[in-house]
C-alpha cells in the first residue's frame, strides 16, 4: 500500500520506506497472482510488464507523472529468512523503483522473519509472529527517515507529543469506512512542536495484516511499537497511522491488510480512485498535504447549530398537512416515519458568518449524534439514503415552519449521511454546490430528509442533548 500510495501520487509523496513488498501493481487485481508472485516464486511477476503498466497509466492520468519518482529517495528491507515475502520479490520492487530513477537503499542481510524492524519490537529478530514487530538490534526507522528526509535527529526517550483519534468515515468516499474494509477510528500523532504551529513533515504509517487496532483487540501495540513517535518529536514529523480491518460479511480480507490485490470489487485499488487510496490522500490534505503545503490563509472552523432555530416538520408522503414536531425536548429531533404515519424532516441553522468573506470555502460536513430510534429507516426501502439540504439563508423564516417540509433548498442532496445506531456520524463532504450554499453573511440552514418515503415506522431521533455541528474548511 505504501507503494501504491507513492506511485499514484508521487507528485505528493516525496519517497516510500516498505518493509517485504513487491512491486507496484503486483497483484493485476488478482488474489491467486499476489499469493503466488508477489509473495512466493511460484510465479512470474513479469516486471517489465508492471514497468509498463505504471508508464501507461501515468500517460492517460490515471496516476501522478513517473517523473515524479525521480531522484526520490526509497528505503527497502527483506529479511533472509523472511518465508512469507521471499526476498527475490522485494528484489524486483527494488529493480522497479531503479527503472524509475529513485534513490533506493536496500537492507537485504539482516536475519529477520517477516515484521516491521524496531529496537522496541518485542520479537526476536527471526521471528514471524504476533505482533510482527521484531527487534534486530538496528534502528530501521532513523536509517530509513535519515535517508527519506536526508539527516534526522536523535529519538526522543519516550514520545511526548499527542495521539489523536479521529474519525476516519468522514474521509473514505461514500463516507462509510466500513464498506472498503477501513476501521471507523484512525490515529494521528502529533508532536508539541508542531502543535505550536511549527512546519511539520506528514509520514503516512500502513500497518500490516493482522496489526490494526480492532484486529482481535491488537489495539496501539503498533502505533506504540513502530518507533516513529520518539523520531516524531525531535524532527518536527506529525505520523498519521490510517487503520484497515478484516471483511466480516465476506472472505475478501479476514486479516485486515490494506488492499494491494483489488478486493470488494474495487479495480481501481492501486490508482487515482482507489477507495482506500482516496480516503488516505483525503487525510493527507486534511492535515495540510496534497502537494503545496498548507494554503496561505488556510483555516476551518466549527459551528454548533442555532438550538432556538432547530427543530423538525412532519407531513404526508405528499407534503400535505405539514405541522412542526414537538417532541425534540424529549427525544431530539426526528427523521424518518414516525408512528403517526408521517415523515419527519429536521431543520438545523447555523450563524456561518464567521468564515472569512476572503477566502475559498474547500470543504464542509455536518455531524450528528444519534439520541434513540426505532426501525432502520435506512433499509425502508433497502439502500435509502439519509440526505442533506443546504439552504442559503433560511428556508423560510429562521424559526422552523411547517412550510420548511417541502421548501425548496439552494442544494439539494448535497451530502449524505451513512447508517448509524450509536453515537456520532458526520456526513460526506458538502457538493460545490453545497459549498456554494453557504451563506458568509448571516444564516446557513441544513435540512436532513430520507431520499425515499418509509414502507413503515421507522424512525430515529438526533441531538436531544447536543447541538450539531458544521465543520467549515477554507483556504
Amino acid at each position: 500500500m505504501a507503494t501504491q500510495l507513492h506511485v499514484a501520487y508521487s507528485g505528493t509523496f516525496d519517497g516510500s520506506a516498505v518493509f517485504a513488498s513487491g512491486p507496484y501493481h503486483c497483484a493485476r487485481n488478482n488474489l491467486d497472482t499476489a499469493l503466488n508472485a508477489c509473495m512466493n516464486t511460484t510465479q512470474d511477476l513479469q516486471l517489465a510488464q508492471l514497468e509498463q503498466t505504471t508508464s501507461d497509466r501515468a500517460a492517460q492520468g490515471a496516476i501522478d507523472d513517473v517523473a515524479g519518482l525521480s531522484g526520490d529517495p526509497v528505503y527497502l528491507f527483506s529479511g533472509t529468512g523472511d518465508a512469507t515475502v521471499k526476498q527475490p520479490v522485494v528484489s524486483a520492487l527494488a529493480d522497479y523503483y531503479a527503472h524509475f530513477g529513485a534513490n533506493v537503499l536496500y537492507d537485504r542481510s539482516t536475519a529477520a522473519g517477516h515484521a516491521w524492524i524496531s529496537p522496541l519490537g518485542p520479537n526476536a529478530c527471526t521471528a514471524t509472529a504476533t505482533p510482527f514487530i521484531n527487534n534486530c538490534g538496528i534502528d530501521a526507522e532513523r536509517t530509513f527517515l535519515g535517508h527519506l528526509l536526508g539527516s534526522v535527529k536523535a529519538p526522543a526517550a519516550a514520545p511526548g507529543g499527542s495521539l489523536i483519534r479521529f474519525d476516519q468515515n468522514r474521509y473514505v468516499p461514500g463516507g462509510l469506512a466500513k464498506a472498503v474494509s477501513m476501521d471507523d477510528t484512525g490515529f494521528v500523532y502529533v508532536p508539541q512542536s508542531c502543535a505550536n504551529n511549527a512546519t511539520c513533515k506528514v509520514v503516512v504509517a500502513l500497518h500490516g495484516c493482522k496489526q490494526g487496532y480492532s484486529y482481535q483487540g491488537f489495539g496501539t501495540t503498533f502505533l506504540d511499537k513502530a518507533h516513529l513517535n520518539e523520531h516524531a518529536d525531535t524532527n518536527d514529523l506529525i505520523v498519521l497511522y490510517p487503520q484497515a480491518i478484516p471483511t466480516t460479511t465476506t472472505p475478501d480480507n479476514p486479516n485486515g491488510c490494506w488492499n494491494w490485490w483489488g478486493y470488494l470489487g474495487d479495480s481501481a485499488y492501486s490508482r487515482h480512485g482507489g477507495k482506500q487510496i482516496e480516503a488516505i490522500m483525503s487525510m493527507v490534505r486534511a492535515l495540510g498535504g496534497g502537494g503545496g503545503g498548507t494554503p496561505p490563509g488556510g483555516g476551518s472552523v466549527t459551528l454548533s447549530s442555532v438550538d432556538a432555530e432547530d427543530g423538525y416538520t412532519k407531513a404526508a408522503a405528499d407534503g400535505s398537512g405539514a405541522a412542526v414536531g414537538t417532541l425534540e425536548g424529549a427525544y431530539g429531533l426526528a427523521l424518518g416515519r414516525g408512528t403517526d404515519g408521517r415523515f419527519n424532516r429536521t431543520v438545523l441553522s447555523f450563524d456561518t458568518s464567521a468564515i472569512p468573506a476572503d477566502r475559498t470555502i474547500t470543504r464542509a460536513y455536518v455531524t450528528l449524534t444519534r439520541s434513540s430510534g426505532s426501525g432502520d429507516p435506512w433499509a425502508s426501502p433497502a439502500g435509502n439514503r439519509l440526505l442533506v439540504d443546504v439552504q442559503n439563508g433560511c428556508l423560510g423564516g429562521c424559526s422552523v415552519d411547517p412550510s420548511d417540509w417541502a421548501a425548496p433548498a439552494t442544494a439539494q442532496g448535497a451530502a449524505e449521511v451513512a447508517p448509524f445506531t450509536t453515537g456520532s456520524k458526520a456526513s460526506t463532504d458538502l457538493s460545490p454546490a453545497g459549498l456554494g450554499a453557504v451563506n458568509r453573511s448571516g444564516r446557513t440552514q441544513i435540512r436532513l430528509r430520507f431520499e425515499r418515503d418509509q414502507t413503515a415506522s421507522a424512525h430515529l431521533f438526533v441531538n436531544r442533548n447536543t447541538r450539531a455541528t458544521l465543520t467549515v474548511e477554507y483556504r
